[in-house]
């Protein structure tokens, strides 16, 4: 089966939002004398979070003389200085270049909120690179459910067979291949080290392989599927 489709995630594999997000709020907790637990943080990539509450557990660790709505502030402006310096990831344009020579459309699936996503988009300019968005309030649940990957696929008017998805956590490779699609896993500086054993394939950078290839390793598992 030619894959027909394209599904991307945004926050670590698009743009590297995830490490500008982890080093605000490292600072913030360095702030007041603590440590952020990396690990903990990890396993909040991609999902929407309700497994570890940084705000909720520095003030456990911070006691009765904790500013929380004051920390946020001062967390949010550091983020958004960084935010401005972000670029694509690398292989991110290629990709999308060699899809736009094969008449791939594109989508993007995000536990994020819309306006997040769009904002990120829009900065790197990438947002008309992308037919549909698929956000945090267009399902009931976000990844590891595969509702928003299924929701994608339905807008783009594909089956999930015929799209490949670009994943770098755990919590995304779990959504898409629960979904049904071919799973090309990209860990970033965040996710490295993290198992990825249901992802189809799995690649250090999209720098490092072509859309070709992709497309041929997703027509071969096709063929030999069942």
């Amino acid at each position: 089966m030619q894959p027909r489709a394209l599904v991307f995630d945004l926050d670590g594999l698009l743009v590297d939002t995830e490490s500008v997000d982890f080093t605000a709020w490292d600072r913030a907790y360095r702030d007041w004398g603590h440590e952020l637990p990396r690990a903990d943080w990890v396993a909040r990539i991609g999902s929407d979070g309700r497994g570890f509450d940084p705000l909720a557990h520095l003030e456990s660790l911070v006691g009765d003389d904790f500013d929380g709505e004051a920390l946020q502030s001062v967390r949010r402006a550091h983020r958004d200085t960084l935010l401005e310096d972000l670029e694509p990831m690398a292989g991110v344009q290629e990709i999308l270049d060699a899809a736009d020579r094969r008449g791939l459309p594109r989508a993007v699936a995000s536990s994020s909120d819309r306006e997040w996503v769009n904002a990120r988009l829009e900065r790197v300019g990438l947002r008309a690179r992308f037919e549909v968005l698929r956000c945090a309030e267009d399902v009931a649940r976000v990844k590891p459910d595969p509702g928003l990957y299924l929701a994608a696929v339905a807008a783009l008017e594909v089956e999930p067979a015929q799209a490949v998805a670009f994943e770098d956590s755990p919590n995304g490779v779990a959504a898409a291949t629960a979904a049904g699609l071919f799973c090309v896993a990209v860990p970033g500086p965040m996710t490295r080290g993290q198992a990825f054993e249901r992802a189809d394939l799995v690649v250090s950078s999209l720098a490092e392989i072509s859309l070709d290839a992709v497309l041929e390793a997703a027509r071969r598992r096709a063929a030999s599927a069942p």
